[in-house]
């Protein structure tokens, strides 16, 4: 490969990286004294603040002070400040009211020269696409700045221009965070210093596509059709004709901030509300899609007057891979039914704990940890919470973080954030937990279908009491129908692929005249409502038109069914 200059490079390359700068290091020894410097002021004021017993006097002028300096270092320390202010658990409130500043506040760069950016990238003055442009930024981000504007044609949009010269500065900054990475990770316990400059690398490789509008735009559109059948989730359209790698024109969201909570209310929306939309979708991002925004800080969240909550700023997305996702379903199934033992096992298929780790010592440390997860708040419970009880686990057991996961712990991490500043009582179980329950029961794929088995099967038995659990989580969203549920199950059980299932579910019913016992009778009181005689009779006719008279009879004997549809209706 041949010799790069840092403002053209397209793609994060580390190695392209480490040999341009290995032969200048001038040039990375000059921006590491700076940083050094910066940071070694700010922490001598703090220490001499608390010398002179002025931690209170000083404490707003310090906190301006850190804003300045992550601004003044550029757009990648920005990121780590913005990344901050999402967290009043861990950053007290006068710094946390200035680092949100660094989510929109930056100091703007020239307009003339974000003028010029957009006539050369779009090949045409600014008069021939624009009926109306703003004459400054509306925002302006750690990578860019956004106008507000109006096409010729009437449509109302956001512009958004990116820093001149940015290449440079990310790929300097990114050589040190990945040489302090490698010098650091020997040092460290193996379970923190394992895939450090990983770790870098991914954060490079995201940041570089960041960096790409056209990147973005499609990003944009794929995240948009994602959730096209979703009511409660705006995603701003990509006009095309007027973007480029470095400008990109989509359409004008009206909204509030989600922080803003007096803006919210004002506007006679529920704060908690747009919560639940917010891990609503988070969740489906993770564990329906795999594909997820990895920056969902309040700048990128907006709650609009409708109800609806838009996100914005494509930039920084991730893809999941099939297993990982399902590993990620089961984490989170084993978790609500506190199966501490496959909970280990999850673990160790996501990576966190090697093959060969001997798991039987981690099992009860785990229920430890999370065994008061169910039916707490995220004040209470939250990665914060996990994150200083799992630092004994971390030396005491080989613990460690892929590299792949940075990004989702990442979203995981702001998305918690926002719920700590809107609602510190908001509990994020009643949300999260109707979920998975829902995907549970209405998911069609196979591998979901094995997932609820593994949850209502125990020891070769069959849970009549989690079945009844995961129905009622399901309902308390008031948007869970029985009936289609019912009628997929039945589907399954007379199914080839559900033998097992019939083989297990005959044996629970007969064994000990089981389906007159207090656990089956629960259940029916809890679904006899939805099941209503017509229903029921409806749901029966469709599969038995579904599949023919031989496919039955073949699958399961005629009298099982029929004596199952009868055992239902005496129910009645």
């Amino acid at each position: 490969m041949g010799q790069y200059q840092p403002g053209q490079l397209k793609r994060y390359n580390p190695d392209a990286i480490a040999r341009y700068y290995r032969y200048r290091p001038w040039l990375a020894w000059g921006r590491l004294l700076k940083i050094t410097w910066f940071f070694i002021t700010f922490i001598l004021g703090l220490k001499w603040d608390e010398w002179q017993n002025q931690v209170e006097q000083n404490k707003g002028k310090r906190a301006t002070q850190l804003r300045h300096l992550l601004t003044r270092l550029g757009p990648t320390f920005i990121k780590v400040g913005q990344a901050l202010s999402t967290r009043p658990d861990l950053i007290r409130k006068d710094f946390l009211d200035e680092l949100i500043k660094l989510q929109d506040q930056l100091p703007a760069f020239d307009n003339a020269i974000a003028y010029r950016i957009i006539e050369s990238e779009l090949d045409r003055p600014i008069s021939d696409i624009y009926s109306e442009l703003s004459p400054a930024p509306v925002a302006a981000a750690s990578l860019g700045q956004v106008y507000r504007g109006r096409l010729i044609s009437g449509e109302e949009v956001a512009v958004k221009v990116q820093r001149p010269h940015l290449r440079p500065t990310l790929t300097l900054d990114l050589y040190l965070m990945r040489w302090a990475a490698s010098w650091l990770a020997p040092w460290l316990p193996l379970n923190l210093g394992h895939d450090l400059t990983l770790i870098v690398d991914e954060f490079g490789t995201k940041l570089f596509e960041e960096i790409d509008y056209l990147n973005e735009g499609r990003n944009a559109e794929k995240f948009a059709h994602n959730f096209r059948n979703d009511p409660q989730v705006k995603v701003p359209s990509i006009y095309w004709r007027f973007t480029s790698s470095r400008v990109l024109t989509l359409e004008w969201i009206n909204g509030f901030k989600l922080t803003d909570t007096h803006s919210i209310r004002q506007a006679g929306l529920d704060p908690e509300a747009i919560i639940s939309i917010g891990v609503t979708s988070g969740l489906q991002q993770l564990l329906e899609y795999g594909f997820f925004h990895a920056d969902p800080h309040p700048g990128n969240l907006f709650a609009m007057p409708d109800g609806r909550m838009a996100y914005i700023d494509f930039g920084m997305m991730d893809q999941l891979e099939e297993n990982t996702k399902e590993s990620l379903v089961d984490a989170l199934v084993h978790l609500v039914n506190q199966d501490y033992s496959d909970l280990a096992l999850d673990f160790v298929n996501l990576g966190f704990l090697t093959p060969d780790t001997n798991i039987a010592p981690i099992i009860p440390a785990l229920e430890t940890v999370l065994g008061n997860a169910i039916g707490k708040n995220v004040a209470d419970f939250n990665f914060k919470t996990i994150t200083d009880q799992f630092s004994e686990l971390m030396y005491e057991y080989p613990f460690r973080v892929p590299a792949k996961f940075a990004l989702i712990i990442r979203s995981l991490v702001t998305q918690e954030g926002i719920a700590l500043s809107l609602n510190p009582n908001f509990k994020i179980v009643e949300v999260s937990h109707p979920y998975v329950a829902r995907r549970l029961l209405t998911g069609e794929s196979p591998e979901l279908r094995r997932r609820l088995l593994n949850v209502l099967f125990k020891d070769g038995r069959f849970q009549w009491q989690r079945l009844e659990n995961l129905i009622a989580i399901a309902r308390t969203d008031g948007n869970f129908d029985v009936v289609p549920t019912a009628k997929m199950g039945l589907q399954y059980l007379l199914s080839p692929e559900g033998q097992f299932l019939r083989h297990q579910l005959v044996l629970a019913l007969t064994e000990d005249d089981r389906l007159h016992t207090e656990e089956v009778q629960r259940l029916w009181s809890l679904v006899k409502d939805d099941l209503k005689p017509n229903r029921l009779f409806n749901v029966a006719i469709g599969l038995l038109t579904d599949l023919s008279r031989e496919g039955v009879a073949a699958i399961l004997p005629k009298a099982t069914y029929s004596a199952f549809f009868d055992q239902s209706q005496s129910k009645n």
